[in-house]
């Protein structure tokens, strides 16, 4: 009886091991369905999904600012931050028009009329930079100046950029272009 006992005790320690490195069915198919993919068509699919990533990121930053001035009409590029979504936001709902007056010979400045969020850092802007200031003015330079600003946009080409906002004010009138 011990015999016995000592081989069914070593039977069943032969069959614990055995089991520890075996893999399910489930796993042995799918292990097997993947193995039948050539390697060319997991790469093809691979590619796919980075394409629909990068074109999910591209539909992203292809929204454009539109911004009508003094009879021009100009294009920018947008920045990525809570303060953009939140005037993208507003323009979805129909352009938004701003009388902006000159401030220190190279800028005009103008009342947006509410509050945007703010994430101002220290910057020096440029020509057709484009810009949110006590989270409630814009302000669209045609010169430079060095303060803390929320940047919001960038115009992309400034032909007929300080003409169009002339001396004064002007209205400007802004709006998505998609």
């Amino acid at each position: 009886m011990k015999k016995q006992m000592t081989f069914v005790l070593g039977v069943f320690m032969i069959f614990s091991l055995a089991a520890c490195g075996t893999q399910t069915e489930a796993e042995e198919n799918e292990a097997e369905d993947v193995a039948e993919i050539p390697a060319e068509e997991q790469n093809a699919q691979a590619d796919r999904n980075t394409d629909n990533t990068e074109a999910g990121r591209q539909e992203e930053t292809e929204m454009k600012l539109q911004i009508e001035a003094g009879g021009s009409t100009f294009t920018a590029a947008l920045e990525d931050n809570e303060a953009v979504n939140a005037f993208v936001e507003m323009l979805e709902e129909g352009p938004v028009e701003i009388e902006m007056s000159e401030y220190g010979g190279f800028e005009k400045v103008g009342s947006l009329g509410t509050s945007l969020p703010a994430s101002n850092s220290q910057m020096t802007t440029q020509a057709g930079d484009i810009v949110l200031y006590n989270s409630s003015q814009i302000v669209m330079f045609y010169g430079s100046n060095s303060w803390s600003y929320t940047k919001l946009a960038e115009v992309e080409d400034l032909t007929g950029w300080e003409d169009a906002l002339g001396s004064g004010s002007v209205t400007v009138t802004f709006s998505i272009e998609q």
